[in-house]
């Protein structure tokens, strides 16, 4: 007996500890796999690629390379695309790299969470060079798991970059881009409808104004600001041409007019709709008949007095109240002499809004434009040398 319950002993044992290897053992490790010795993207795919997808929640961002090597964003009315986050988010794409294979089984990838969020690259005839698709972060770590195409693999990379499918992120802001030093005159136009030219022979050289108030200089510092609101011009957002605002924001522009020393002439016209304010419709109010008192005397006359502030027949005089319309957007229209300019082509795409300050710190008036001579320090008499002897 004692042989046989040992022998029962040894084999509930070794089913105890098969069990135990079983349920703690590894996954068996995933067979290396070419791609492991390349980066997410190749620099060769990113050379090739003459459309650039990203796609993410359901939404899409389509950028182009155009036959001179620039890149324009198709999906948002062909504006030319940012180089510098272009160029930013291609690199991260070759920088990241493939770091192991995580597995091979469909039902392990349907874990992973691959929906929509794509990154494709194609060729000119629109065929699919690389079509990667992103899945969650890994924990605890900051790497991604990826996909490509539709092949049954898994990924995990160290791609950090998530895609932007914001379309109007995508768009050079830029309008206008002049260096102040190239400026040799200015022409800028007022509300009361007066006129101002200023201008320099170089660039070293002071400004000079014509009319300059006697007993007045130029004021560098409000000159300096004016090239610089409007010599360098970026929006903030884009507005249909035939909008309200942007009819409004011509009727209400100040214009700016700059030249260079190479002879190109740049008309800036900034405007907006005038905040508006409407008059309620006046509600008088009149004052209740004041309560009679129960068992109260009346008095010896016989007529019972209604004190002033009470008197129903008063009514106090009400305060006007407004409604208020703000104003409307600053709305920008460019114009150069250069027909090369790209800021000619943009205005007869969109109209362009920009920030409420390029607006408002135009000078208001002319008196901006100069600061008073001071006067002459008068000189000091030589002292006189004491006689010798």
């Amino acid at each position: 007996m004692k042989v046989k319950s040992l022998l029962i002993v040894i084999v509930l044992l070794t089913v105890l500890s098969a069990i135990v290897y079983i349920g703690q053992r590894t996954a068996p490790l995933v067979p290396d796999d070419a791609r492991l010795e390349r980066s997410l993207f190749s620099n060769v795919e990113i050379e090739q690629a003459a459309k650039l997808r990203l796609e993410d929640q359901g939404k899409t961002v389509t950028l182009i390379r155009q036959a001179d090597g620039t890149w324009c964003v198709a999906s948002y009315f062909n504006l030319p695309a940012d180089f510098t986050k272009l160029s930013a988010f291609t690199s991260s794409l070759t920088e990241a790299k493939l770091l192991r294979l995580v597995t091979t089984s469909t039902e392990s990838i349907a874990r992973l969470e691959f929906k929509d969020t794509r990154i494709v690259i194609l060729d000119a005839a629109d065929k699919v060079i690389q079509s990667v698709t992103l899945g969650k972060r890994a924990e605890p770590s900051s790497g991604r798991y990826v996909r490509f195409g539709t092949e049954q693999k898994a990924y995990l990379t160290d791609l950090s970059a998530q895609p932007d499918v914001d379309q109007q992120s995508w768009a050079d802001t830029r309008l206008l881009d002049l260096k102040p030093e190239d400026i040799n005159a200015v022409y800028i136009t007022f509300s009361d409808g007066t006129t101002v030219t200023l201008a320099r022979t170089k660039k070293e050289a002071p400004w000079t104004a014509d009319p300059t108030p006697e007993g007045k200089r130029i004021n560098g510092g409000k000159i300096s600001s004016l090239i610089s609101l409007t010599g360098n011009v970026r929006f903030s957002n884009t507005v249909d041409p035939d909008d309200a605002n942007v009819a409004a924001a011509k009727a209400h522009q100040r214009l700016v007019k700059l030249t260079t020393f190479d002879g190109q002439t740049y008309a800036v016209a900034m405007g907006r709709k005038p905040e508006d304010r409407k008059l309620k419709p006046a509600t008088a109010q009149q004052a209740p008949m004041p309560a009679i008192e129960k068992n109260v005397a009346a008095p010896a006359d016989g007529v019972t007095k209604i004190p002033a502030d009470k008197n129903p027949g008063e009514t106090k005089p009400s305060i006007p109240e407004y409604d208020i319309i703000p104003a409307g957007p600053v709305i920008v229209f460019i114009n150069s002499s250069d027909s090369t300019v790209p800021a000619n082509t943009l205005m007869k795409k969109r109209a362009f809004q920009i920030p409420d300050y390029s607006y408002t710190g135009l000078p208001q008036t002319t008196e901006e434009l100069f600061e008073a001579i001071p006067p002459e320090k008068p000189e000091l008499a030589q002292p006189l040398e004491p006689k010798k002897g």
